[in-house]
């Protein structure tokens, strides 16, 4: 689910020039599958895949595994198809880290290959293993999903190679915004409201430091959890980007975006930034902010306000599954959702955008395209809300019907359960597929339209079993409308320099940002930093951005 994906090593890149001597087949790449009478593949064909992380482990039905399940019976029934998954990583690291060790030849290459990291596609493309797909687009993708895939053009640049396609998005789309979780019964208590600018927001947090909001008597609280892992803007949960927006506008860091005079700038060293750091730096020495942030990822920091020690939290409405836990254990918690703060021009503190949850890409012997464009129209049922998918993808496990009415809380279902395995985490695309699903949320929610598929059945039930999380839906999409995310310019595969420097340049930004915000460096430093930024390669990767970018916008 990270925006951006960890840097991948020297050592690692140099595993790729090794990849002519790998010998990546593909198990069902030799035969073109046929369908029978009843338009099914027969004899079943099975396609291989990759597979981040297995999501329901501890959930299969009894006895199954990932490639053991109802939803994988259901795609041999319906389609004669079943996907099989040959590669599964752990986190994003791991994950490519396998992708490469079965490029170099030391395991096989499934026939699909989900791509998360833009440095590893354009590697995967150099070996020459992946398929290129513009006919296979053109003569098999159904006409919805290539629909869907023109309203982002731009999503194509990092699977293209002169003129080539060599992979697609998945689930073309703006990522959900991110809101201002944040603790309402401890703004009661003080007497405060929810901060709307950085000064603002510099009080409250103090205020939840310093002025005992739980009431137990014990200086055990601090303002804001957020996390630095990720070069200070995660994209998902535990986002500190818009303190540094707030300042800087949408030159935040990690972000690179079109200046006034037409250029592409990298945020990271924009001047606005250092403001911030500075009153970071002095935040944390108050004690005002994690501590722990620079070394803890997204989902770790989140932990600190689920635990009720922290009382803001920046992230995706869909957190407050996660938050709803603080509720459980303590029922004097109340949480609200609010709009980020804004900028004290009255500009929006933006935040980063994304457009895409990953990409597919295919082995270069996989002969049976049309087969898996088959399958994956199957699986888009559910955003469409057609087919046997309206409410779901089966019931009893993502989905009930109860007194009639579709139900998502599984604890509800006819049969309740706490762990309910989930279909739509075992087939190839990580997340559940999705058309515009922002703003069909919202209109759900405030009343415009009817729902019509499983997000927005889901959205409407949400209203009455979680408003806190269905406002916050209706506050993302309010801050999109008023293009407050700001989708990186540059998304293509890494420029020549950038893939021999950009480990260093990052570390070196990492470790500047994160000195000045501990104190263990003065505010000078981020001049040094610019400098040296500059110097160690940053001038001729930003000339390549900018060429790259006049490139694709002729």
């Amino acid at each position: 689910m990270k925006r951006r994906s960890v840097v991948l090593s020297t050592m690692l890149v140099a595993m790729t020039l090794l990849a002519a001597c790998g010998s990546g087949g593909s198990d069902s790449g030799g035969t073109v599958a046929k369908k029978n009478a009843k338009g099914i593949y027969s004899p079943t064909l099975t396609i291989t895949a990759g597979k981040q992380t297995d999501e329901n482990t501890g959930k299969y039905p009894k006895g199954g595994d990932i490639n053991n399940n109802p939803m994988i019976d259901l795609g041999v029934k319906e389609l004669g198809i079943k996907i099989k998954t040959t590669l599964l990583g752990g986190d994003a690291p791991n994950y490519n880290t396998k992708l490469r060790l079965a490029l170099t030849g030391a395991s096989k290459l499934p026939d699909v290959i989900p791509m998360y990291d833009k440095q590893a596609m354009s590697d995967f493309i150099d070996s020459g293993k992946v398929k290129e797909i513009s006919s296979d687009i053109k003569n098999y993708m159904p006409a919805r999903m290539k629909k869907e895939l023109d309203k982002y053009p731009q999503t194509y640049n990092p699977v293209k190679r002169d003129g080539k396609i060599y992979g697609f998005a998945i689930s073309p789309d703006i990522v959900p915004a991110e809101v201002m979780f944040i603790r309402q019964d401890w703004l009661d208590k003080l007497g405060l409201k929810a901060p709307t600018n950085l000064a603002e927001f510099g009080k409250v947090i103090q205020a939840f430091t310093d002025n005992d909001p739980d009431g137990n008597g014990k200086k055990d609280t601090y303002g804001f959890t957020y996390s630095g892992q990720d070069i200070y803007s995660t994209g998902w949960v535990s986002d500190p980007v818009m303190l540094f927006s707030a300042n800087a506008g949408k030159n935040f860091p990690g972000n690179w975006s079109k200046q006034s005079d037409g250029q592409i700038a990298y945020g990271s060293i924009a001047e606005g930034n250092k403001k911030t750091l500075e009153t970071m730096a002095d935040w944390h020495k108050k004690g005002y902010l994690f501590q722990e942030a620079a070394a803890t990822d997204a989902w770790t920091a989140m932990g600190e306000f689920v635990k009720g020690k922290a009382g803001i939290l920046v992230a995706q409405a869909w957190a407050m599954n996660t938050i709803g836990d603080l509720l459980k254990t303590n029922k004097d918690a109340r949480v609200s959702a609010v709009a980020t703060i804004r900028q004290d021009n009255g500009e929006p503190a933006y935040q980063a955008g994304g457009n895409n949850t990953g990409y597919l890409m295919f082995n270069k012997d996989f002969k049976n395209m049309k087969a898996f464009f088959d399958y994956l129209n199957w699986v888009y049922d559910y955003a469409y809300g057609t087919g046997n998918f309206k409410y779901g993808y089966m019931k009893g496990y993502d989905y009930d019907i109860v007194d009639g009415k579709p139900q998502y809380d599984p604890s509800k279902y006819n049969t309740p359960t706490t762990k309910p395995f989930q279909p739509n985490k075992v087939v190839v695309t990580k997340n559940p597929p999705s058309v515009n699903q922002n703003k069909v949320v919202y209109e759900v929610t405030t009343g415009a339209r009817e729902p019509f598929n499983a997000l927005t059945f889901r959205a409407k039930q949400l209203m009455t079993m979680d408003p806190t999380q269905a406002q916050a839906n209706v506050i993302a999409y309010q801050e999109q409308e008023r293009n407050e995310l700001v989708v990186n310019v540059f998304n293509g595969a890494p420029t020549k320099t950038m893939a021999q420097k950009w480990g260093q340049l990052s570390t070196l930004e990492k470790q500047t940002y994160t000195n000045i915000i501990y104190g263990k460096a003065p505010l000078s430093s981020f001049d040094k930093f610019v400098k040296e930024w500059k110097k160690q390669g940053g001038d001729q990767v930003t000339k390549e951005v900018n060429d790259w970018y006049k490139s694709v916008n002729k």
